[in-house]
């Protein structure tokens, strides 16, 4: 059998960045607690194998407001600006693990915001990086993921300048669509294409790969927004795509009929689950 492993599988810069701080600083730190706030990235293998070294997850302002001590790091997603002025207040130490791609979208949406703008972004509401975006803004914001969300969209002043960006994750061509939609009502609009360089060359690679195997392995946790895109992407170009988290969740029956198979990964994926994924193919097939 053919095995096509896209060159572009596995941790991105933001997030092997992010996961590389959390271990350095239990080991600066020794003895010292550190927590993250919210899981460091959306794998559950990672964050168990933190879990194992001492780090605690926290998941809300409340927990934060009760902490006294250790060290916070902040994930990859990033956080409303009021999350580290929390932390800040308290006087937490927090280390700042956002990705620099992240980082740049909240600076762009508190200047645009300060100077009138009305912010929308393209992406998913429940995401913890449209949130954190999200809490930067000085000024109204909107939170578009769909067709029906961009048709909807008026605002009673036509003269008001809007500003738009993405999640960093967001799928490419719908971005695009949902920017036509908007830019059709006659605003004073600039759109900030934010998506991130790695996604959108992650999803044409896994797109180009799937449109010419018979099978396609999506590998990513459930909870994983690129992941997800990754998998919808493959499954229009091939109706034979699986998404699995880990090798035991891949069901060999499934590829036994076929001759070509691809593999990709979200950007939150540990290459060692990728490795394991790709020889266990190339050796039973």
């Amino acid at each position: 059998m053919q095995v096509e492993l896209a060159k572009t599988a596995g941790f991105c810069f933001g997030v092997k960045r992010a996961v590389e701080t959390v271990y350095q600083e239990i080991e600066k730190n020794e003895g010292e607690k550190i927590y993250t706030y919210g899981p460091i990235i959306h794998n559950d293998e990672v964050i168990n194998d933190l879990k194992c070294q001492g780090v605690e997850v926290l998941n809300t302002i409340e927990e934060l407001e009760r902490l006294s001590e250790g060290t916070v790091v902040i994930r990859s997603h990033g956080v409303p600006g009021s999350v580290c002025s929390l932390l800040e207040n308290k006087g937490i130490r927090y280390v700042d693990a956002t990705c620099p791609f992240v980082k740049k979208i909240h600076r762009i949406v508190q200047k645009e915001s300060r100077e009138g703008a009305h912010i929308i972004i393209m992406g998913n509401s429940a995401h913890p990086e449209v949130a954190g975006i999200r809490g930067w803004a000085e000024g109204p914001v909107d939170i578009i993921e769909n067709t029906a969300q961009a048709e909807a969209f008026c605002l009673k002043d036509k003269t008001r300048k809007v500003c738009v960006v993405s999640q960093t994750t967001f799928n490419y061509n719908k971005f695009q669509e949902l920017v036509e939609i908007i830019t059709k009502k006659g605003y004073d609009i600039i759109v900030l294409n934010t998506i991130c360089n790695a996604t959108k060359e992650r999803q044409e690679e896994a797109s180009g790969i799937a449109s010419r195997v018979g099978a396609m392995i999506v590998i990513g946790d459930r909870k994983s927004s690129n992941t997800q895109k990754l998998f919808e992407i493959c499954s229009n170009a091939c109706e034979n795509t699986y998404y699995i988290q880990t090798l035991g969740d891949l069901n060999v029956n499934q590829l036994r009929s076929v001759e070509s198979v691809g593999i990709t990964a979200g950007a939150s994926t540990p290459y060692k689950i990728i490795e394991e994924v790709q020889n266990y193919v190339r050796i039973n097939f």
